[in-house]
């Protein structure tokens, strides 16, 4: 790979001379492949090297065809670069001194990794006490965002499309942001060539100025004391070490050093940490956590209240009453509703907070889409077999084998001679997959269309 003179001047005021030359080496290295386990689904997935700041990460040694593994589509594991998984390191080392019930901001989530990585975490250490607000501003991939924390499963998860300064509409809600911020992509370099086209100095002035508004404009979010986990995929100091600097200078917050313990190949810089190729398998991540130690802005404070509950719109069809006897499709206390033709149920211990996030921001998704009501009978949805709290009694089981699970996936027509008539759910090594609607002589497939393998099988 070419390295620019500038970008080796960037990387070595960054990290150092000595090991700057072994990153240079590495960038002509293949990128590595790894993949990170859902502890609450009992799926299986790849054999790989364990990634030493995740339990359940692991690095494989070739990348294997995920799109024909039906735990990948069940959401039993996710495709993550193992770097990226530090920021989750550092969000569980935070949780320690915390109780429940939290809530959480992953501002720039798409496409989802660390919003899965931070839910897992949240449940591991929480239970039903957290809610996670998932948000990408750019529609398209916001999409990609909300498909994935559906296919992950868990109902705490409320996903939006916001420009971060809706946020500032909440003063003082969330106890951690997370912010992996937009960025010049440098530690991309290895796995997208336009990232290297690019670069320029003007592009990482660019992101820096970017980075600084992105975080401005949330910040009265975040409450006084509570924690911003700021992160980049990028090596600069411009766009890492100097603008931590700046956020507790310029917007009140200290340092939260250190963060770990030392772990090889991860180099401390003067305020984090950065994750480099030839220094560690992945890619390139840089992370630092700050503790805010300003005031909540009274303005804004009195013009949003949080708890004045949802915004009632005018002029919208009154809701077709849902039948109760739905909530019992769940493990958990759930509120149903109605969107559209889609019957949601939110989990109790959310209600209130979708509730806020729905009166400020644009939700696209909160709980779990259940099903279509077709008279009193419930057509059920995708996203309910997937749901962790869908209570897998609730519908007849069949267990497939390896070519039938590929065949539903890849939203073919199949047979199930053997199982009892009606909705079914489809079921593939312990991992649920969706529903099929069994006539005897075949079955309807109700695998979402967007979903399906394309790829021949």
């Amino acid at each position: 790979m070419h390295i620019k003179d500038t970008f080796r001047k960037y990387l070595e005021e960054a990290i150092g001379c000595d090991k700057a030359l072994v990153a240079f080496s590495a960038f002509d290295e293949p990128a590595k492949v790894s993949v990170r386990m859902n502890p609450f689904k009992n799926g299986v997935m790849p054999e790989g090297v364990s990634v030493p700041w995740n339990e359940y990460g692991r690095l494989l040694p070739e990348r294997p065809k995920f799109t024909l593994d039906p735990h990948f589509h069940g959401g039993a594991y996710y495709v993550q670069d193992s770097s990226s998984m530090f920021v989750g390191h550092v969000f569980r080392k935070l949780l320690n001194d915390m109780t429940g019930p939290v809530r959480v901001l992953d501002l720039c989530a798409a496409p989802g990794g660390k919003t899965t990585d931070l839910a897992a975490s949240l449940r591991e250490a929480f239970g039903d006490a957290f809610v996670l607000v998932s948000n990408e501003v750019m529609k398209q991939r916001a999409a990609v965002l909300a498909d994935n924390a559906a296919i992950w499963g868990d109902p705490n998860v409320i996903v939006t499309s916001d420009d971060p300064r809706a946020f500032s509409s909440l003063p003082g809600f969330f106890d951690i942001v997370v912010a992996d911020v937009p960025c010049s992509g440098e530690g991309m370099f290895r796995k997208d060539e336009e990232a290297q086209k690019q670069w320029s100095e003007d592009n990482v002035a660019l992101c820096q100025a970017r980075q600084k508004r992105i975080i401005a404009d949330m910040w009265p979010c975040l409450k006084p004391g509570g924690i911003l986990i700021y992160s980049t995929c990028t090596f600069n100091r411009y766009e890492n070490d100097d603008n931590v600097g700046w956020i507790a200078q310029e917007l009140g917050a200290e340092h939260i050093l250190p963060l770990s313990e030392a772990m090889e190949g991860v180099i401390d810089t003067a305020y984090g940490y950065s994750l480099v190729p030839g220094h560690v398998e992945g890619e390139g991540q840089y992370c630092a956590a700050l503790r805010k130690t300003s005031e909540v802005d009274s303005l804004a404070a009195m013009t949003v209240n949080p708890a004045r509950g949802r915004r009632e719109k005018t002029g919208k069809k009154p809701a077709l009453p849902v039948p109760a006897s739905l909530k019992s499709l769940f493990d958990v206390p759930v509120d149903l509703r109605q969107k559209g033709d889609m019957v949601i149920a939110v989990p109790l211990a959310i209600a209130d907070d979708v509730a806020v996030a729905e009166s400020v921001l644009h939700v696209l998704a909160a709980g779990c889409a259940v099903g279509v009501m077709k008279g009193q009978t419930l057509v059920p949805d995708a996203d309910l077999a997937l749901s962790l709290a869908y209570r897998h009694d609730s519908y007849p089981v069949a267990d497939v084998d390896l070519q039938t699970a590929l065949a539903f996936l890849h939203k073919d027509a199949i047979l199930l001679p053997d199982c009892e008539r009606g909705y079914v759910l489809i079921r593939y090594e312990g991992v649920p997959l969706g529903f099929v609607k069994n006539l005897g002589n075949r079955c309807n497939n109700l695998h979402p269309q967007g979903r399906r393998i394309r790829m021949d099988i």
